[in-house]
């Protein structure tokens, strides 16, 4: 896991409670395409909402790469984790039963998924994902959902093929706003990364913190629909903490709207239930690619 964490705010003393007794701190995970910088800060206010809320300090941690939090959860260095869907499906896949959903944001449209896209330059030729076969291609992470799982699904299943055999170069970034950077620089022609809608998503973020240049990219493919990143427990904690975790994931736009729109960046209207049967399709993804690549060699 990656060093930076949150400092808590000061909690005010409440009456001590077993649950308290056994985690008089706790952690919560977040794996994330976002640079470290700017996901901590925008994790600030959530990390103390929930501080206050639950009656112990929370420290928010990010992971160094998507599977980081993963072998946390598992350690039981981490209790809780915002992560990706195939993300979550490498969490189910090592612990099992003992990791469990328990909320996802729905967007501004109240809509509960997201897209996989392909961005190319705005400036490049290229209108489809046929026009872009031999060309240098970058993957964001292997866990990440849209950044590696779905395209890669998609050129097996539909284009009857994989992405060494499909583009001229594959290479992962090791993060979304990388990806987008290199591609603006012209180190890849092409590159997978994520969106919500033509205002929400890595490159709409991205062109609003000037990272890059308005209008320097093109959406040439979009997926169908994936269901958006779940909130996530270890299922052997006290029930009394998951139930106060529960509780305050769901009251938290109304009773901090400023710190929840900082970490939706303005693109959420809240939370509805999450359970492991939502990401059953994410899953058989993630283990068809697994498959396909022990044939592969």
């Amino acid at each position: 896991m990656a060093a930076a964490i949150i400092s808590p705010v000061v909690v005010s003393p409440v009456l001590a409670q077993d649950w308290r007794q056994q985690f008089p701190e706790l952690n919560i995970g977040i794996s994330s395409g976002e640079n470290e910088a700017d996901a901590i800060a925008r994790n600030q206010g959530y990390a103390a909402y929930l501080s206050k809320k639950l009656g112990v300090p929370v420290n928010v941690v990010r992971g160094t790469d998507y599977a980081a939090v993963v072998e946390a959860m598992r350690a039981g260095q981490v209790q809780f984790a915002s992560i990706g869907p195939a993300n979550y499906a490498l969490a189910h896949k090592v612990m099992g039963d003992l990791i469990t959903p328990v909320a996802v944001q729905r967007d501004k449209e109240g809509a509960l998924g997201y897209y996989s896209v392909i961005a190319v330059r705005a400036d490049s030729p290229y209108q489809s994902i046929e026009d872009i076969k031999g060309k240098s291609f970058a993957f964001a992470d292997p866990n990440s959902t849209s950044g590696y799982a779905v395209p890669s699904y998609y050129l097996s299943t539909v284009l009857g093929t994989s992405a060494d055999e499909y583009f001229g170069e594959v290479a992962f970034s090791g993060g979304h706003e990388q990806s987008v950077i290199a591609l603006v620089n012209g180190t890849f022609e092409a590159v997978a990364t994520h969106q919500t809608n033509d205002h929400s998503g890595n490159i709409p973020r991205m062109t609003e913190k000037g990272m890059i240049p308005a209008g320097s990219t093109r959406i040439i493919w979009t997926s169908p629909l994936i269901p958006n990143s779940p909130v996530v427990m270890r299922t052997d904690l006290p029930e009394e903490l998951k139930k106060a975790f529960t509780d305050a994931i769901f009251a938290f736009p109304a009773e901090d709207p400023k710190a929840f729109e900082e970490l939706t960046s303005g693109n959420s209207k809240g939370y509805a239930p999450a359970t492991h049967q939502d990401y059953l399709d994410v899953i058989a993804i993630t283990e068809y690619n697994a498959e396909q690549r022990r044939k592969n060699g």
